[in-house]
């Protein structure tokens, strides 16, 4: 099984690379593409750079950057991974990674949105699970610890 994973520098993807590693080590068989979605270079970006080419270069740079600790996550755990930098909207290039890499399966990871600001700003998550050809597991973020009485001194 091909296993997708969304990585955007964040330590709920690293949470989203654990429960993949888990699933692994329980038995499943599985290989990872690890992917990072960049933005597409804004107006001014692209009117002050005055070379495209330097904008990519500094965009696939950022992507790797974001890709590394989940990558040495995995090869700890002694799994190997490929891994890939695109630009554009998240959930469709995302799509579109599914279907270029032969990929079964998608994990990637809620955030904890109030109903207003998922309201206005959507989910990718969300999208990517009506969009998506394969099936796409939502992985929850870790709860929050609990208090202790030394966190109240």
């Amino acid at each position: 099984m091909k296993i997708l994973l969304p990585i955007d520098g964040t330590e709920l993807a690293l949470h989203e690379v654990r429960f993949a590693l888990r699933l692994a080590t329980e038995g499943l068989k599985a290989s990872f593409l690890l992917a990072n979605v960049q933005e597409p270079a804004s107006f001014y970006e692209v009117v002050t750079a005055h070379d495209a080419a330097v904008l990519e270069t500094i965009s696939h740079s950022a992507g790797q950057h974001a890709l590394q600790p989940a990558l040495d996550l995995l090869h700890q755990a002694g799994m190997e991974a490929e891994t890939v930098v695109v630009t554009g909207d998240a959930a469709h290039a995302v799509v579109d990674l599914i279907e270029e890499h032969s990929c079964d399966l998608v994990i990637i990871g809620t955030r904890a949105m109030g109903l207003l600001r998922k309201a206005l700003s959507g989910s990718v998550a969300q999208d990517l699970v009506n969009a998506s050809p394969v099936p796409v597991l939502l992985v929850k973020p870790p709860a929050e610890p609990e208090p202790t009485l030394d966190d109240a001194e």
